[in-house]
């Protein structure tokens, strides 16, 4: 509680008085209101300086770095510090644990700031929410403050230990398994495109536990909480990526890595379910990035647009390019409608599947299209590393990618749609 009590008081400084503690589903009073009342667009005190904090931090400590970080790929470990002591990271980490315990539209409203500075430094501090939430949503008392309490103490990573270089959409394929001796799991695999993977205290790990092939992917799974330094783990180097090239991102051998039974969540057989229930409450902050990526993106342009020059004018008064511009602009604001939509569904406690998918899927596509017309307004220069918008254009096409691809999220959607009629 020490490090939420620093926290409060540097938040105190920077927006004019402190943050009072938020419940665990403050999105539903700030957004639902009087009975009848109807949908309000408007933030919060409180959410409006989130939302400040969040926005000064990219634009004065974020931006000028961002282009040293993508060019050397080092992890911009000052930057996490100093988010961490602002309070952006974490946040939803549950009172009791030592955390704020703020809601899923509170940390989309971070989120979209810090991408619009740098998305590799927002996906590192993002991979730390996905890692979090298995335990999150299904660990017991002594593993959250366990494993939650410790990452409010001192700036900690944790990471999502599940893809496999055979198994990324198709998370039912995964060959790692856990087989149980005594009071233990021996755990045998690979992971591959883990976020954090070379920074982690502690990963959640997906594992097979029943080896017979016909058993179902909701009883065959279990997760497990693996400490990082654990004998056996091999952590690969690395990877060099497109864009976002600042976060950790590798892959990870397990090799007759033993764990505890108390390091169980829930029960053997729980851990598919667990992991797809992360990423409904995780997919509406990857959203609120792409957003914050396409926001940026679509600034850059504008404020190009007003000050080059073509036939005597600036280019924002020829109508090729305020036309591309208002398309931009249109996109921008109805991602963000969809991934706010979806964190408030989150918030009022209702089962979100539809709607993150779409978020997550339309913000993605919008991202790199917003992206690819931001170098094209740039023209020459936009093709040109000495100019934001090609680093903007490499780093969206991830988006359509991690967390489940744009294409996955279309059958998602699909089912949940004809689900409705059917039902």
């Amino acid at each position: 509680m020490s490090a939420l009590r620093a926290t409060r008081q540097i938040l105190q400084t920077i927006a004019g008085h402190g943050w009072r503690s938020h419940s665990s589903k403050p999105a539903q009073s700030a957004h639902v209101g009087k009975p009848g009342a109807g949908f309000s667009f408007e933030l919060t005190d409180e959410q409006k300086e989130f939302q400040a904090t969040a926005r000064k931090f990219a634009l004065e400590e974020i931006i000028p770095v961002a282009a040293q970080y993508d060019r050397t790929g080092e992890y911009p470990l000052p930057l996490i510090k100093r988010a961490w002591e602002l309070g952006l990271i974490n946040s939803h980490i549950p009172e009791s644990c030592g955390g704020l315990g703020l809601g899923s539209f509170e940390a989309c409203l971070i989120t979209e700031e810090l991408a619009y500075g740098c998305t590799g430094v927002q996906t590192a501090i993002e991979a730390n929410s996905l890692g979090q939430m298995p335990v999150i949503i299904a660990g017991n008392e002594q593993q959250q403050k366990k494993y939650l309490g410790r990452m409010t103490e001192e700036p900690m990573m944790c990471a999502y230990c599940v893809t496999e270089p055979g198994a990324g959409s198709d998370v039912a394929g995964i060959k790692t398994k856990a087989e149980k001796k005594g009071d233990e799991y021996i755990i045998n695999g690979q992971k591959m495109w883990i976020t954090n993977g070379g920074k982690a205290n502690w990963y959640f790990l997906l594992a097979r536990t029943n080896p017979d092939p016909n058993v179902p992917a909701s009883k065959a799974f279990t997760g497990f909480i693996v400490e990082a330094d654990s004998p056996g783990i091999q952590v690969g180097r690395k990877e060099i990526n497109m864009g976002q090239r600042c976060s950790d991102t590798r892959g990870i051998v397990f090799e007759d890595v033993r764990v505890p039974k108390e390091n169980v969540l829930i029960a053997e057989g729980a851990g598919f379910k667990i992991a797809m229930g992360a990423f409904d409450k995780t997919r509406p902050p990857v959203a609120a990035g792409a957003v914050g990526l396409a926001k940026r993106a679509l600034d850059e342009a504008t404020k190009y647009a007003l000050e080059r020059k073509t036939f005597g004018k600036p280019i924002v008064e020829h109508q090729a390019v305020s036309f591309l511009l208002a398309e931009m602009a249109m996109k921008v604001e109805l991602a963000r409608m969809a991934y706010q939509r979806a964190a408030w569904e989150v918030d009022v406690g209702r089962r979100n599947t539809y709607y993150a998918s779409i978020a997550k899927a339309f913000a993605g596509d919008i991202a790199n299209q917003v992206a690819t017309d931001a170098v094209q307004i740039f023209g020459g220069n936009g093709f040109n590393t000495e100019y934001p918008v090609e680093k903007l254009m490499r780093d969206a096409k991830i988006y359509q990618i991690y967390e489940g691809t744009a294409q996955i999220q279309r059958m998602i959607i699909a089912r949940e749609h004809v689900g409705k009629f059917k039902a």
